[in-house]
Formats: structure tokens, sequence, C-alpha cells
């Protein structure tokens, strides 16, 4: 049927541009609403990646197919912000989570572009790949509708640890939305490994970036 072929999308130029006094500030406009990020140069999780992009437009033009309202949402590697807020302005209660360095730009962004709304409001927290998922994040407590993922898989060594996190949160029920700039083997190794321990579909492909946006769900044995 058509809709197991992936769409092909362009990422809309989706800022505003704006005379700023600071080289450091993006302004988007995503669900009716202007979003401004602060982005940092220290970090590499602090700069807006074209994967944030796609999946924040995709989430904003198919509402019907993932409604977002009052679902739990886990972001992880979150960076900005901008896919959490986006999130959250779509009705998601939202957890953004990052590496300790990024906590603080990311809740910058997430208090100021949500302070002034009637959202669920986000809860920005540490989250190391792989590491004391149980004990920060018991399954018990901590059940999540979606994990929503943009650009995690680049050249770094904590591809397994990413793995085991998208796994270890993937319950039964949980929708997973990676989307990613594929430039690398590694990129094209990570998908494979993906497909093996999930149900994987391609939502859509943004050819001119080459981003590809995933759905995965647990496998049913």
């Amino acid at each position: 049927s058509p809709t197991d072929s992936p769409v092909t999308l362009k990422i809309l130029q989706n800022w505003v541009p704006k005379v700023s006094h600071y080289f450091d500030k993006e302004h988007y406009t995503y669900a009716g609403h202007q979003i401004v990020i602060q982005e940092s140069i220290e970090h590499f999780g602090a700069v807006v990646w074209p994967g944030a992009l796609a999946l924040s437009q995709y989430l904003e033009s198919n509402q019907e197919r993932f409604n977002l309202k009052d679902k739990k949402v886990l972001e992880i590697g979150a960076g900005t912000g901008l896919v959490s807020i986006v999130a959250c302005i779509l009705g998601a209660y939202v957890t953004a989570t990052d590496l300790p360095e990024v906590l603080e730009n990311l809740s910058f962004n997430i208090s100021k572009n949500t302070r002034d709304m009637n959202i669920h409001k986000p809860e920005v927290r540490k989250l190391v790949w792989g590491e004391g998922l149980n004990e920060d994040f018991p399954l018990s407590t901590y059940c999540y509708d979606f994990i929503l993922a943009t650009d995690v898989v680049y050249h770094h060594t904590a591809l397994e640890p990413l793995l085991a996190t998208m796994a270890y949160f993937c319950q039964p029920g949980t929708v997973l939305l990676w989307a990613n700039k594929f430039r690398f083997s590694t990129d094209y190794e990570f998908l494979e490994k993906v497909c093996n321990i999930f149900d994987t579909t391609i939502l859509a492909e943004f050819p001119e970036s080459n981003v590809k946006l995933l759905k995965a769900t647990m496998r049913k044995n």
C-alpha cells in the first residue's frame, strides 16, 4: 500500500530571519508559535541539527497520525531542546534529557519558550546513554508513549550505549521516532542494528539533507 513507502520531503526553512545582536540565537516557527533557540558553540549538543528540523516539521504536519496530546514523551539527546519544545506545544508531557554539560542551555531554551503557555511544563533531566537507566528511570514508574531522538548518530563512540538506551525505553506500546542525517558507513551500520532489534519503517526521507525519519517499535515475538 502507498502508506508503506516513505514520503519524500524537503526541510522547510522554518526559521524567521531576525536582526539579532547575538550570533547564537535562531528563531523558528512551529505549530503557530515562534521559538527562539540559543545555541552554544562549545557543545555538539547545543546546535540545531537537520534531524531536529525534520522531526519538528513532521510532528507539526502529522498530528493525526502521531497525536502527542497528553502523551508521555521522552527525548534522548535533546540538545538545544527544539524538538522537545515542539512536542510540548503539541500537548505532550515531555522529559528532555541530555548530558550534564548540555543541560543548562537546554533548560534555558525550554523554560524560555514554554513559560507563558498553557501547556504541560516539560522536565529536563540528565541521561547518559546506557548509564544508570534502572536507577534513574525505573520501568515500573517511567513508561513513555514516544521516544524522540534526532541526530544522535554521528562520529562518536557511544553507539552501543545509545542502542541499549533505545532498547531499554522502547517497551511494548512505545513508538521510537528517530531522525538522522546519514553521512557515514557507521550511520548505516547503526541503522542496520536498529532494524535487527525493532520493527522499523522509514516514514520520510529528506534527500537534499540526507535525513531519514524512522519509526521503530518493539518487535512482537
